[in-house]
């Protein structure tokens, strides 16, 4: 059949046939669908992702904490002497609180009892100052009178000991005539002026700290109150318990230094009665109280004084007394110390002793000087918070042993020695005796 006939149907219809010649052209196919519209493109300058809108303000958040942070970092190394100099004006009054609160009781304005305290100390300190001063005074004119002579001591020992020909004038020339004498009086002129200011700086930081104590002691009721009335009823009675327990610990820190201050005092006096050194009582006191009330160079301050006037009587005194200042105060340290506070503050020694050293650590002399109370009252403070339970009854808990009891350890020992003895000797016969018979 070809391409383009009719043919008829059934019906009587005709329609058309497809043509079914291979020689024919192919039709070409239906068309596929157009694809989707694409989106359209972003505006240039975009980046392709928008920045989302809290990042701004987190920025802006971090960047405000990191400036408060460094204002406050600021602010606190501005401060820190102002806070240190509170610190110690704070148990300065807890100290004498007792006697304060004891005048109050006996009808004294708690005010005028603060006043009459700190005069009553005010007037010991200066007394003892002057005293010391003039007996210092003293001793420093009768050493450059006999300056001549310790230098003529000293060259005569060299002589003989080293067979030298030293001689006094020389010797002075040689030493006037030095750079480093020049030096160290140049440097002295211009360290004048700061060392005015440094006790000028330190005068009003004495005053700073006995005018905080003084409001302490004498408003120590109305701060408790004004406290207290920011809290609750039950923190109310913590705080005020937190504050007797450290009036009690720092006034027990105070009878501990006093009555070490006593014995130190007592144990130079006996040294420098019997070298014979003027002035014993006066030094004496003045070891005992320096020793024990300026921390970390008191010590040195407190030696220094008597081996300087001991010097005066005879040089080799200076060297005794500098060797018993140097062997008392390790067994103060050692021995005296972390038992008298464990008595009196209620610490253990070596808790004391690492107070002490974390204090120094913390704020240097004023740390070693209030690190014992404070601890003492964070101490106890917590100490009425912890539960405890009853010890089991353990040899182990009373310093014994676990072992079980029996028969002491050498004795069996030894009876064990003598068994394997016994067994190797008669194992031996048997093997002597020969093989079994059959």
């Amino acid at each position: 059949m070809r391409g383009g006939e009719l043919r008829a149907d059934g019906m009587g219809q005709t329609c058309p046939v497809s043509s079914t010649d291979e020689s024919a052209p192919a039709q070409p196919s239906a068309s596929p669908p157009a694809p989707p519209a694409a989106p359209p493109a972003p505006p240039s300058g975009a980046g392709g992702v928008r920045m989302p809108g809290w990042l701004p303000r987190a920025m802006v958040l971090a960047l405000a904490l990191y400036a408060c942070f460094q204002l406050g970092s600021w602010a606190f190394d501005q401060l820190i002497g102002l806070l240190t100099n509170v610190l110690i004006a704070f148990f300065l009054a807890l100290a004498i609180e007792p006697a304060v609160s004891r005048m109050a009781d006996r009808g004294i304005r708690r005010g005028l009892a603060t006043f009459l305290v700190f005069l009553g100390l005010t007037i010991f300190g200066v007394g003892f100052v002057v005293l010391l001063g003039s007996m210092l005074a003293g001793q420093i004119v009768d050493m450059v009178d006999e300056f001549p002579k310790y230098i003529d001591s000293v060259i005569n020992w060299v002589n003989q000991t080293f067979r030298t020909e030293l001689s006094r004038v020389e010797v002075q020339d040689s030493l006037l005539h030095s750079d480093w004498l020049q030096k160290y009086v140049q440097n002295s002129a211009t360290g004048v002026l700061d060392l005015s200011t440094t006790v000028l700086g330190g005068l009003f930081r004495l005053l700073t700290i006995f005018l905080f104590s003084f409001y302490f002691a004498a408003d120590g009721p109305r701060l408790r109150r004004t406290l207290c009335s920011v809290l609750p009823p039950a923190r109310q009675v913590e705080v005020l318990r937190a504050w007797e327990i450290a009036v009690d610990k720092t006034g027990g820190y105070i009878y501990s230094r006093g009555l070490m201050a006593l014995i130190s005092g007592a144990a130079h006096y006996i040294l420098l009665v019997i070298l014979e050194v003027p002035y014993a009582p006066a030094l004496a006191v003045w070891v005992g109280l320096v020793s024990q009330f300026i921390p970390t160079i008191g010590t040195y301050l407190a030696g220094a004084l008597p081996m300087l006037i001991a010097f005066t009587v005879d040089p080799w005194y200076a060297l005794w007394v500098l060797g018993f200042v140097v062997i008392y105060q390790q067994f103060e340290n050692y021995v005296l110390q972390p038992k008298l506070t464990a008595k009196t503050v209620d610490i253990h020694p070596a808790v004391a002793f690492g107070s002490v050293i974390a204090g120094t650590a913390l704020l240097g002399a004023v740390g070693a000087l209030v690190a014992i109370p404070a601890i003492a009252t964070l101490q106890a403070f917590l100490g009425a918070y912890v539960k405890r339970y009853d010890v089991t009854d353990d040899p182990r808990v009373h310093g014994g042993s676990s072992r079980a009891p029996g028969r002491p350890l050498p004795s069996r020992m030894r009876r064990l020695v003598n068994g394997r003895r016994a067994a190797g000797r008669g194992g031996a016969q048997g093997t002597s005796d020969g093989p079994p018979q059959r």
